[in-house]
């Protein structure tokens, strides 16, 4: 997939240096090539890596107001969505001006030329609208008031491939060098003076060692060599800190309580934060870390690729969600109604770990994994195998997590679900008649078609939605109705994934310094500068824009240097 063999030091300066080969860093790249400017794309990992984090990606984006939503009978419009997005983004620092511009910004692409803008390069989107972070409180409270989520035909890579193939043709056309297993290790600086701060000029690092790792696998930091490259302006697009867990225990937020001694990772090692912090050298400010995103519903990945690799279930809204010791979650933490609120609730019991228990009914109709590699139908565009959705079975891969995964226990009875749950958590005593009073109370919940539920109710009134009564949510059932057994049980991790602060820019990308001025030739895209800003989405996302805002950022960085040179 790489656009180019590396070439170190055949050439040594263009109009614009790309550091990092996301989706951010390839927007930003492709849009450069738009205009005719030579560009160096570098990146310390090897070309099998090309496309980061975005090619695992399971593919949604927000989008609003769209005919895949008006065709599900969704009404959604601009006006409710920056509702949903300012109730959810909760901005209150002096440091939200430029990400709350963003955000505004960003619902504008969203709700209108961001869709169109994707079809043109030829990205189409499953018919069926997801609903994420439902919230589940009041209307000027957390959440999605509406589906949201699109998923991209072909999930992860298919958006990724519109701009490897410009990237290509720039190659092709001499306008793009690539650089792979180069490191950057500092940013270089020219001039300075008592009212204005130096220049940007280029960066300076290290060669890498050749590695045959494959996609996301640990590809080795053994140097081989030196490299300075220098160009007009140099854009950041290198991710977040994910992957680096000291990293992220050391920025851990006490409002989401104490800092997790375990956590799995749901993105690779390469994901290291160690650009942001060179960026800073160089004059960056950076803002808003401590606001993160991570999961709760993190499984041990049965075939890793990276060290702790875990993936985490997309849930339907039926599982019973209980904390280590068998206690059930309080309304409305339950299955991808708040993320952040989960993890709070969670931190704050003592515990890092919790349960799902289900039922077999309930894992065929509601259990997705995140991932492009785990949505073998969506991401290889097979009809015949998504066809498969819609009848009886789970997905394979769930399947095989469940037959597989060490976090999975199947029992026919109550008494033995519960006892499996004890052998994979002997470190915290599970209080067996608590689990039975929950399973039991839920139950008798069913026997009318109303309820002072709040997760029943909420069953209910998502099967009024056409998405979810077709393919997301199961029927209302009692979990010991042995016709919709086996039961399970999901021992569920805590789940590293996103930055949500980063590098502060203004509206054009541009990176901005302690004194609130551009840096001279630095500018910022993708989760490095907090998807736009240093943290456009404040304290909680709504889903399905992380990817919106590395497309967004990258397209305006990429455009912003080429308007600039």
């Amino acid at each position: 997939m790489s656009p180019a063999t590396p070439v170190p030091h055949a050439v040594t300066s263009a109009d614009a240096i790309v550091v990092g080969a996301g989706l951010a860093g390839l927007v930003a790249t492709a849009e450069l090539v738009d205009a005719g400017k030579r560009v160096l794309l570098v990146d310390q990992e090897p070309a099998a890596s090309l496309g980061g984090q975005a090619w695992w990606s399971f593919g949604g984006l927000f989008l609003v107001d769209t005919p895949e939503q008006r065709r599900m009978g969704i009404k959604d419009s601009l006006e409710l969505a920056r509702q949903d997005w300012f109730a959810s983004a909760g901005f209150d620092r002096t440091e939200d001006y430029w990400p709350t511009r963003w955000a505004e910004a960003y619902l504008n692409f969203a709700a209108g030329e961001k869709r169109a803008w994707l079809k043109e390069r030829g990205v189409g989107f499953f018919p069926v609208v997801g609903w994420a972070e439902r919230g589940g409180y009041t209307a000027l409270a957390h959440g999605n008031s509406v589906p949201r989520f699109h998923i991209v035909w072909g999930t992860g890579p298919a958006i990724l491939e519109p701009f490897i193939t410009r990237v290509r043709e720039g190659v092709r056309a001499g306008l793009v060098t690539a650089l792979h297993r180069h490191r950057v290790d500092e940013l270089l600086l020219e001039g300075g003076t008592s009212t204005g701060g130096s220049t940007v000029v280029g960066v300076r690092g290290t060669v890498l060692e050749a590695s045959t790792a494959a996609r996301g696998q640990a590809s080795g930091r053994e140097a081989a060599g030196e490299f300075e490259l220098r160009a007009s302006a140099v854009i950041v697009t290198s991710g977040g800190i994910g992957g680096n867990h000291d990293l992220v225990r050391a920025q851990w937020p006490a409002r989401l309580g104490p800092a997790p001694t375990n956590m799995l990772s749901g993105v690779p090692a390469s994901v290291d934060g160690r650009m942001i912090a060179i960026s800073e050298a160089a004059g960056a400010r950076l803002i808003n870390g401590d606001r993160m995103w991570h999961y709760t519903e993190g499984i041990v990945n049965h075939d890793p690729v990276w060290p702790r690799h875990g993936i985490r279930i997309l849930p339907g809204p039926s599982s019973l969600w209980l904390d280590a010791t068998g206690t059930r979650l309080p309304a409305p933490l339950f299955p991808g109604f708040d993320t952040l609120g989960t993890m709070e609730y969670l931190l704050k019991t003592g515990y890092e770990h919790s349960w799902f228990v289900l039922t077999q009914k309930i894992i065929e109709k509601e259990f997705a994994l995140s991932g492009s590699e785990q949505n073998p139908d969506l991401t290889g565009k097979d009809l015949r195998l998504l066809a498969k959705r819609v009848t009886p079975g789970a997905p394979g891969p769930v399947e095989a997590f469940k037959s597989k995964g060490e976090d999975f226990v199947v029992a026919d009875s109550l008494r033995a679900l519960i006892a499996g749950m004890q052998q994979r958590s002997p470190e915290v005593q599970i209080n067996a008649a608590q689990v039975e009073r929950e399973v039991l109370a839920r139950d008798r919940e069913l026997d009318n078609d109303f309820s002072k539920d709040a997760q029943i109710t909420a069953i209910r009134q998502a099967r009024h939605y056409r998405g979810d009564r077709l393919i997301r949510v199961a029927s209302p059932h009692k979990l010991l109705d042995r016709a919709n057994g086996p039961l399970i049980a999901v021992k569920l991790h805590l789940l590293t994934r996103k930055s949500l602060g980063g590098i502060e820019t203004d509206l054009s990308a541009r990176a901005l310094g302690a004194d609130g001025n551009p840096v001279p030739g630095l500018y910022a895209a993708g989760e490095a500068a907090g998807f736009g800003g240093g943290g456009v989405h404040g304290y909680r996302s709504l889903e399905g824009t992380f990817l919106g805002g590395c497309l967004f950022t990258g397209r305006t960085a990429g455009r912003a240097v080429a308007a600039a040179l």
